[in-house]
């Protein structure tokens, strides 16, 4: 009898290890894996962006006053006497005339070899070199002299002028100009029959564009884009 009741006890337990197996064996099959356990796909890749990529804009200018008066006549010295002699009054009006046309009053000089016999009555023609600002350019003469009184004409192909009267004849005929810069130095001699003196505008809109300045003989600046 005791050996029977022995054998129960151990069937007992067998089944009772078989229990607690089925048990755990159950608990793992019914375990879900986590859903953050694997990684998103979407979480490893950014995005594409759709921003548009910024443009450097133009830089506006501010505009150049615009010139309300006419340039003005320079003030020329030293005018001689009207008793003077002949030579040294004609001398005189050839430098004034060509301070005025180059627009502003500077040391000029007039030699024309052989004037001092223009006061001689009858026809006399000399050359002439006129020196303003120490640019120098030549012309004609004539004087037409008699007994009492006497006449005279001085012509040439050239002229001088300062770069400041041709900035603002361009500025006054040009539109929006926030600069103005003209090929030539600060006083030049010029023919009227050369294509002209050239210039650039810059526009208040940053645009550059091209202008030409014709100097006429008495110093008048015509300007036209080139």
């Amino acid at each position: 009898m005791r050996l029977s009741r022995d054998r129960v006890r151990f069937g007992l337990a067998v089944f009772g290890l078989s229990a607690l197996a089925v048990f755990l064996l159950s608990a793992c099959s019914d375990s879900k894996p986590s859903a953050g356990s694997s990684p998103s796909a979407s979480s490893s890749a950014s995005a594409p962006s759709s921003a548009p990529i910024p443009t450097a804009s133009t830089p506006s200018l501010t505009p150049l006053p615009t010139p309300s008066k006419p340039w003005p006549t320079p003030k020329v010295t030293g005018e001689p006497a009207s008793d003077a002699p002949l030579a040294s009054r004609i001398t005189f009006a050839i430098s004034k005339q060509a301070q005025i046309a180059a627009g502003k009053a500077a040391t000029t000089t007039v030699k024309c070899p052989g004037i001092d016999k223009v006061e001689t009555a009858g026809q006399h023609e000399l050359t002439c070199t006129v020196t303003y600002a120490g640019k120098s350019y030549s012309g004609t003469l004539t004087v037409d002299a008699k007994q009492y009184s006497a006449s005279y004409k001085f012509t040439s192909d050239s002229v001088a002028i300062v770069r400041a009267k041709v900035v603002d004849a361009v500025q006054r005929s040009a539109a929006d100009a926030a600069k103005v810069t003209c090929t030539m130095d600060d006083v030049a001699v010029v023919k009227h029959s050369d294509a002209g003196i050239a210039c650039d505008v810059t526009t208040t809109a940053n645009a550059v564009q091209p202008y030409k300045a014709q100097v006429s003989g008495n110093g008048q600046v015509l300007v036209a884009k080139a």
